[in-house]
This record gives structure tokens, sequence and C-alpha cells, in this order.
């Protein structure tokens, strides 16, 4: 019985060394180790256990598992990723226009809040279903930004963006006929600033939402343990769902912040399917280009400063 505690005790110590500690550390650990603790027939080497921990199913889950996170070993085809970006938009729009008409409709009842806890709870929702499908862009300035910094292949950037387009559209049109508000254009992103300040702040807004994008779903060290392998596997399994309330949050925060100015957009499908519902078209350049500039902006600066 001593021998075995002795053994077991040894073997947690020394695989909690060999994960997590430099060779030095290792080396004066071990040499601790050997001082303190009787050897015993039984007893496994550090270099017995690194070969085993090389070859054990544990590890190979842990190098799977990542491998699988940042590229899937069956590639999914161009067709149902790009109706991944329909259906996903299309909830997302469907959501927020959907509020927006009935914060009119019923007196403010939802208010500034409530349309932007509507957006994040759609993006969470909607990232969680299609993400590992299409990388749920939902917003072809999101998709421009991947595309030129090489997330996402150059060829498949207008598919998405016409995905995008059309959800956005059929979901707009919907809302329209099933509420029938009295005035649609509430449900439009029209700016009630000037047109500079609008433009700037919608180029902002987009930065700030694809810095937040690009550090958390395309760089692998910021939802990576640094040291034991449990740690790593949790990190790995939980990495989506962070992505996703990442994501969600930087819309609210937007929201709440470019409400009462901009709408805001951030996002060409999402202007371009209520200007076609409404008819409403006023400064649309603006929702046209400050997003893309935005987006691509964002995701440079992340690029620059990650390690």
């Amino acid at each position: 019985m001593v021998d075995q505690t002795t053994v077991s005790v040894e073997e947690q110590r020394q695989v909690t060394i060999s994960m997590c500690s430099t060779p030095s550390e290792r080396s004066l650990a071990g040499a601790a180790g050997s001082a303190s603790t009787p050897r015993s027939s039984k007893l496994v080497t550090l270099e017995s256990l690194q070969k085993l921990m090389l070859k054990s199913p544990p590890q190979a889950d842990v190098h799977d598992a990542e491998q699988g996170r940042r590229a899937p070993e069956v590639p999914v085809p161009l067709a149902k990723k790009v109706a991944a970006e329909f259906i996903g938009t299309f909830i997302l729009m469907f959501a927020v226009v959907s509020t927006i008409v009935a914060d009119a409709q019923h007196g403010g009842a939802e208010g500034l809040v409530g349309v932007a806890a509507s957006a994040g709870l759609a993006v969470v929702a909607v990232v969680l279903a299609v993400v590992h499908v299409s990388g749920s862009h939902l917003n072809p300035a999101v998709s421009l930004a991947m595309g030129v910094f090489g997330h996402l292949p150059r060829a498949h950037v207008l598919p998405y963006a016409a995905a995008q387009t059309m959800g956005s559209v059929a979901a707009t049109f919907l809302a329209k006929a099933m509420y029938r508000p009295a005035d649609p254009a509430v449900m439009a992103t029209v700016p009630r600033v000037g047109a500079a300040e609008a433009f700037v702040l919608e180029l902002v807004l987009t930065f700030v939402l694809m810095f937040v994008i690009t550090a958390v779903a395309t760089d692998p060290t910021s939802a990576s343990a640094p040291c034991a392998a449990v740690d790593m596997i949790y990190q790995l399994a939980m990495s989506k769902e962070l992505v996703a309330i990442a994501i969600a949050a930087a819309i609210m925060m937007n929201a709440l912040i470019g409400g009462p100015s901009t709408g805001p957009s951030m996002n060409p499908a999402r202007t371009i399917g209520a200007a076609l519902a409404t008819g409403k078209y006023k400064d649309i350049w603006v929702y046209l280009l400050a997003p893309p500039l935005g987006a691509i902006a964002g995701a440079a600066t992340y690029t620059l400063i990650k390690p």
C-alpha cells in the first residue's frame, strides 16, 4: 500500500512537472523529488512518463480538438456555408427589426436597451448555431475583412455577402408584411445627425466590432490555456460560447452608443434590406462605405498587435 501511494503521488507530481514547467524547472523538481522520495521498484521514471504522455489518448484528443477548432478536417461545402449565412442573417435581422417595430407600436416599450439586447441575444443564438458551419459572419463587412486577412477564401466573399444581403431583405420584408407598421421607415437605418458625423460613428463602431471578432474568433492564443491540458480542454470546449458572448457584448455596446444617432447598422446587409423594404435611402452611402472600412481597420489593428 505504501509503495502504491508513493507511486501515485510521484506520478501525478511528475506529470504536472512535465506539462507545466520549463526544462530547467523539471530537472530541479526531479532532483528534489529523488532526494525526498525513496526509490521504489514500481516508480515510473520521468522519461517514461513523457513518452506515455506523447502517446496517451488525452493528449491526442487535445491536439485533435485544437486542430478541429482551427481547421476542420472535413471541409464544409460552399453551398452549406452560404445557406448558413442566409439563415443566420435572416434570424438576426428579423429579431432586430421585429423589436424595433414592437417598440414603435407600443409606445417605446422596448426602448434602446431592449433593441440592443435583442440584437445581442440573436447574435449569441446564431453564432452558437452556425459558427462551425460558415463562421457566422452575418455581415458583408465582416466577410470582406476576413477575406482581406486570409481568414476566409477570397472567392467566398461575394457569395457570403450575397447570402447575407438576401437574408436581410427577406427578414425585413417578412417583418413589414407581418406587423404592417404605420411608419415602415422605423426599420430603416437613417442618420439623425449630419452625414459626416454618422460616417465617422459607423466607421468607429464597426472598427470596435471587427477588432473584437478578429481577437476572439481568429486568434487561437486568445482561447488556449497556458499550462495544464485539463485547462486547455476546458478552454477549447468553451471557445465557441466565449466567441458568441464577446461579439454579442460588442454589438450591444455599439447599439447603446450609436442608437440615437445612426441606428446603428455596422452592416451593409442590414441597411440594404431595410432600404429596399421601406424605400428610405437617405445617406445610404454612409452605411455602405463606413462599415467595410471600419472592419478592415479593426482586423488590421488586431493583426498588428497580436502576440
